[in-house]
Parts: structure tokens; sequence; C-alpha cells
């Protein structure tokens, strides 16, 4: 059962869980994320929210978080060290 909670063009509709969890996503509201059938989903909590996103928009979110990173920076080496570091400092105490 769907019921919107404003026009059609709302992003805001009421959804019901069905037997075994599932749940329909509106007609509506699977274009104007450009989901189809098919289509893999992440789903995760974030804040007591369901969040369902496709991978290539977490994978375009996070390549314009780290876009200002220089190419010449390796984050995963500082986190390596930084690691270490608390290691050694646990060893210490």
């Amino acid at each position: 059962m769907i019921k919107n909670n404003m026009n059609e063009l709302s992003k805001s509709v009421e959804v019901h869980l069905g037997r075994q969890g599932r749940l329909v996503i509106p007609a509506a509201l699977r274009r104007s994320l450009s989901f189809e059938a098919g289509d893999a989903l992440i789903a995760r909590e974030e804040e007591g929210r369901l969040v369902l996103e496709k991978p290539e928009t977490i994978k375009l979110r996070l390549k314009a978080r780290f876009s200002q990173v220089q190419k010449d920076r390796s984050l995963v080496d500082e986190l390596i060290a930084e690691r270490r570091e608390e290691a050694k400092r646990e060893d210490a105490e």
C-alpha cells in the first residue's frame, strides 16, 4: 500500500513493509532516482534511517569527497603510519 504525503513529484511517500521484510519502492520514486528493475542497491542504516543507493552513486560521492587530495599523497601510507604510532604508544603503556 502506498500513500502519497504530497503531490506526484513528492519524494516522500508512505510505504508498508510486507512479508519477509519486503518493501516496494513506488514507481514515481524509482523513476526520480533512476532505479530500474535488476539494479543492485546498497542498503545501510544511517542515523536511524534506511538508505538505498546504487554502487555507482556511492563511488561518485567518494570520488568527489577525495578529489582535493593531492595525487602524490598516499592516504593508505598515512593510515598505516598512524596505526604503527598508535601501536607503539599502546606497547609503551
